[in-house]
């Protein structure tokens, strides 16, 4: 989000517009249709105007209820032009036929990211191209940290821990290190991904939750709790984590870009300037982190496919990803718009293009999204005590192995 603007802000402001966010030509049988989502659909019709796009129809849909309008849309006959959608619903609606691989030149001059463009690869296919880029970075106390001797968390995890330690023993034992709510996966996935885990293995047909990487990032994430440094709660049980946040109660909280906007609103004057935002760490240095963010796909068997793939190039142009970021604080997903502009400037923003380059696409597999539910269900239960860390990683794979039951079974036929 960008300065000023809250995510309940621009959520309202969608809901308010989406009966009818059309463009010039909204009635014209002629016009490509645009399924958008959340705040960019609330920003896209003045976008599309801007860069001579005036004609496309843009249909608004909640987050909430996106997916499944994807999915009734291909089983109905009656999927749009092109459409922004979840760089974790990429697997699944390739696995049904819905997406038409990209052209090789749809990019043109624009240099996505590796792992951001390697996320919508799958067997060797481009399926679908990055429009802007989400991942998560610290968003930590500066202030907090100082008075501990560090000019910022360090990033390497026994450094990172020390210094959690100094932070949490200065407050009088009275507040924690970092805050990583236990109803929230990305965080034991984003120490996974740091410790270089694959999650699945055979082919993403059995979980690989018992390899060394991902038991040494499960052991990692339980002693932080262990030692005290992160508190056992749950998101439901913080009121509001921005006045805890603004008290010290925690010194780090890992989040994605949606949270500079709501730092800047809802932190008091008294704590703006006493915030700012680093890499995450890993076992030797810098951390790995997921490519999030929302993607532009065009359907299969549609048949306006070459002039919806020229949507999609202007919209990768670095004037009009620079632009989505001033309306929606979105980040671009090319190299060529963070280049000697402001974004790189920006102290708060910038780390975020340290952490985008140390990202690592996770499986693309239609049962993503089930696989870290479960995981993370298992990871709670271990942080309360129900199991050790080898414990949790036998069932975290026996359960993943479940749910890729029928996975294996077509891959045995040759039909995955």
């Amino acid at each position: 989000m960008g300065p000023g603007l809250s995510r309940r802000r621009l959520l309202v402001s969608a809901a308010a517009g989406s009966a009818a966010l059309a463009l010039g030509g909204c009635g014209r049988s002629d016009a490509l249709t645009f399924w958008a989502i959340g705040n960019e659909a609330a920003a896209l019709p003045a976008l599309l105007d801007r860069h001579g796009l005036g004609t496309v129809r843009v249909q608004p849909l909640p987050w909430s209820g996106a997916h499944q309008k994807l999915l009734t849309g291909f089983v109905g006959k009656s999927l749009p032009d092109l459409a922004q959608v979840g760089n974790s619903w990429l697997g699944e609606l390739d696995a049904i036929g819905a997406l038409a691989p990209a052209p090789g030149d749809v990019t043109g001059g624009s240099d996505p990211f590796p792992a951001v463009i390697g996320s919508n690869r799958i067997a060797g296919r481009l399926i679908a191209v990055p429009w802007y880029v989400d991942t998560r970075v610290q968003f930590y106390r500066s202030d907090l940290f100082a008075r501990a001797g560090y000019a910022a968390p360090p990033l390497e995890w026994a450094a990172w821990k020390r210094a959690l330690a100094r932070v949490r023993a200065l407050a009088g034992g009275e507040a924690f290190g970092v805050l990583l709510p236990l109803d929230e996966f990305e965080h034991l996935q984003t120490f996974a991904l740091s410790a270089g885990a694959g999650f699945l293995r055979e082919g993403g047909t059995r979980g690989a939750f018992g390899a060394p990487e991902f038991v040494e990032a499960l052991g990692f994430y339980k002693s932080l709790f262990d030692d005290g440094l992160a508190p056992v709660v749950t998101g439901a049980q913080i009121a509001n984590r921005w006045a805890e946040f603004a008290r010290g109660w925690f010194a780090v909280y890992p989040s994605g870009p949606w949270m500079i906007g709501e730092m800047r609103e809802r932190l008091p004057p008294a704590i703006q300037g006493k915030w700012a935002t680093a890499p995450h760490p890993g076992p030797d240095g810098i951390g790995a982190s997921a490519p999030g963010g929302s993607s532009l796909v065009v359907f299969a068997g549609g048949a306006r496919q070459r002039e919806a793939w020229d949507v999609v190039r202007r919209l990768l142009r670095p004037d009009a990803q620079l632009a989505l970021h001033r309306a929606t604080g979105d980040l671009p997903a090319m190299r060529s718009a963070w280049t000697g502009g402001a974004l790189a400037a920006d102290p708060v923003v910038a780390p975020f293009a340290r952490q985008i380059d140390h990202a690592r696409p996770l499986p693309k597999v239609p049962e993503w999204e089930r696989i870290v539910t479960e995981m993370q269900v298992v990871a709670e239960r271990m942080v309360r005590g129900e199991f050790t860390v080898r414990g949790a990683a036998r069932e975290m794979d026996r359960r993943v192995d479940r749910i890729l039951a029928k996975r294996r079974w077509m891959a045995e036929r040759g039909k995955a």
